[in-house]
């Protein structure tokens, strides 16, 4: 059934890429906008697929969070907050749908317009539109948000905020945006931009928040109260202006959300047990087949479920960053590879029972293939070849070990290729020609303990090497401030992909925002083949031309060993309270923001 399953979802995503691609020519329709072609719902949908535009309102879900915060404001660089408050209380102009693979519906915005080769487009607000506090969305709160997120929020914002030629009031409740480079995805994501009340910040350093700073927004959810690094508690705003737009019909159904910080995972998955938070989501497939037999779930009174998605794998693993001289050199990294015995620590922390991700988009379309590049994917690499690192064009696989712990075989070509980038072991310690031993620190964040376990094998197998490894736990806050200075050797890395990449990518790996503060490109790849690659993404008109690119991007990085990956996620566990219910219908993107608790509600079997 399983396979059965991925096989017509791997089908699927390819139809819904083909007729994306296939309707270049439609005109634009304004509730809506697609990447390419036309939007799937139509005009007068009622709901999102997905949604229960019937569903009750009432009841609380509680989350288990690991980890802390020092920070409400998700828009600045300054602290940590919880990752869920952009999607719970903030809004934007459009909302993303997660039933296609890059499609926007009205919003804040009632419609939208673009030039005729998305050189412009153009947003009219929803005259209904209102901030938390009851004061109207305005054309200038638009204006002043781009602004001020492209100048002074969090990094992320600038590229964007560097490519608007202009800003300019239209109408009343209208606004164009002027690009000032040749980018079609650039219209999508002036309708993701956050929306902010400009009143709130007069008077006040944006970019320099406290605690006490909440945004004030537009979505669904006010934050209600809080306790510093223990828990943030919202509530549905009984006055919230949208609930019954098409986007936000069925959505929004839960009263309280509260997110409950834990030290660690132990922590946090007992307080699950004992019914102090009423939602999990299990990353541990040992913990999940050993552990919840609980009275609660014996009883019936906690649920189990696992949900399929459609998406790419992404890339999980630890990171090593090429900023340090030690992690420079590729064979050095290929070294790492070998040394890192996956399939011992895969039956040792999962039973054998995850697959390994096998590059940045496997499990999709649009992963590379492992064999020699050919067509397309060979044409576009082909400039770049003298400077590509081997395995790229030529084929690469992650090594394989015999599952045993000694892992002879992989350590001995561990050992040739340190070798062949200059280190050699000497008294029993790996050392370089100036005599200077083969030492890194691998950071974590503190209560991360599968991650630990993890680590903890692997530093055994680096010390049959000669090579000494530390192990450094930080808190949430250091953690942060450390990976947005790049300040760490080696460190646990997760970054989604998706059906539709695209200007996210010059985020994740590209060469200009390389080592900009706060960046998303902890490995610090400066790559001219990967740049070239995003750059035809972003262009293409043309289906296969989108998917060789994304191959070919997939393959430099893959064969590049910026990444150690681990096992991928297929699929979604989760645990929760029999009282809360989601509907049949899953999404595409299966379990992703924007599903839990957004769909779902609250009420009594």
């Amino acid at each position: 059934m399983r396979s059965e399953f991925f096989s017509h979802a791997r089908m699927l995503a390819l139809t819904l890429a083909a007729a994306s691609f296939g309707q270049m020519a439609a005109a634009e329709l304004s509730y809506g906008i697609a990447m390419y072609g036309t939007p799937a719902l139509p005009p007068d949908f009622v709901a999102l697929p997905y949604a229960n535009p019937d569903a009750p309102t009432g009841g609380t879900i509680s989350t288990a969070e690991v980890g802390t915060f020092d920070s409400l404001n998700p828009y600045v660089l300054k602290g940590s907050a919880p990752w869920q408050l952009p999607y719970l209380t903030g809004e934007s102009l459009m909302g993303r749908t997660l039933d296609e693979p890059f499609t926007l519906y009205g919003l804040l915005a009632e419609s939208v317009d673009t030039g005729p080769n998305r050189e412009w487009v153009e947003f009219t607000l929803n005259s209904a539109a209102k901030f938390s506090d009851g004061n109207p969305v305005t054309v200038e709160d638009v204006i002043w948000s781009f602004e001020t997120l492209g100048t002074k929020g969090n990094p992320r914002y600038a590229s964007f905020w560097s490519k608007v030629a202009s800003m300019e009031k239209t109408g009343d409740r209208s606004v164009r945006i002027t690009f000032n480079t040749p980018d079609r995805e650039l219209a999508l994501l002036a309708g993701l931009r956050p929306i902010l009340e400009k009143a709130q910040w007069e008077g006040k350093e944006f970019g320099e928040t406290g605690l006490d700073d909440i945004p004030i927004t537009s979505g669904p959810y006010v934050i209600d109260s809080y306790e510093a690094g223990r828990n943030v508690v919202l509530k549905r705003n009984p006055d919230y202006w949208g609930r019954d737009i098409p986007f936000r019909k069925g959505t929004a159904n839960i009263d309280t959300i509260r997110l409950e910080f834990f030290g660690d995972e132990t922590a946090a998955f007992e307080a699950f047990k004992i019914g102090e938070v009423n939602f999990t989501r299990e990353f541990n497939v040992a913990r999940w087949d050993s552990q919840y037999d609980f009275p609660g779930v014996q009883s019936g009174d906690v649920l189990k479920a696992v949900l399929p998605h459609q998406r790419p794998s992404g890339m999980t693993g630890f990171v090593m960053n090429t900023r340090r001289d030690i992690f420079a050199d590729w064979r050095v990294r290929d070294a790492m590879m070998y040394a890192f015995n996956f399939e011992f620590i895969n039956d040792a922390m999962t039973g054998g029972a995850q697959p390994r991700i096998t590059s940045y988009f496997s499990n999709s379309p649009l992963g590379m293939t492992h064999d020699a590049a050919s067509g397309k994917v060979a044409d576009l690499l082909s400039p770049f070849a003298a400077d590509l690192i081997p395995g790229t064009i030529e084929g690469y696989d992650l090594p394989v070990s015999d599952g045993t712990e000694r892992n002879r075989a992989g350590l001995a070509k561990a050992q040739e290729q340190l070798a062949a980038a200059g280190w050699t072991v000497q008294d029993g310690v790996l050392k370089n020609a100036e005599g200077k031993p083969f030492t890194f620190d691998i950071l974590l964040q503190t209560g991360s303990s599968e991650n630990q376990s993890i680590v903890d094998m692997f530093v055994q197998s680096l010390d049959r090497l000669g090579i000494k490894a530390t192990v450094t736990n930080v808190d949430n806050a250091q953690y942060k401030e450390r990976t947005d200075t790049y300040d760490f050797d080696m460190t646990y890395y997760r970054r989604a992909t998706s059906l539709s990449p695209g200007n996210e990518q010059y985020a994740y790996w590209g060469s200009e925002q390389a080592d900009n503060p706060g960046g998303r490109n902890l490995m610090g790849v400066k790559s001219p083949a990967i740049d070239a690659m995003i750059d035809k993404m972003l262009n293409s008109e043309d289906q296969t031309d989108f998917v060789a690119a994304v191959q070919a991007m997939d393959r430099v990085l893959t064969a590049g060993r910026y990444v150690i990956p681990i096992y991928q996620w297929n699929i979604s566990r989760i645990a929760y309270a029999k009282d809360l219910h989601y509907p049949d219908q899953i999404p595409l993107f299966g379990d992703w923001p924007g599903w839990e608790p957004d769909v779902w509600w609250s009420a009594s079997q």
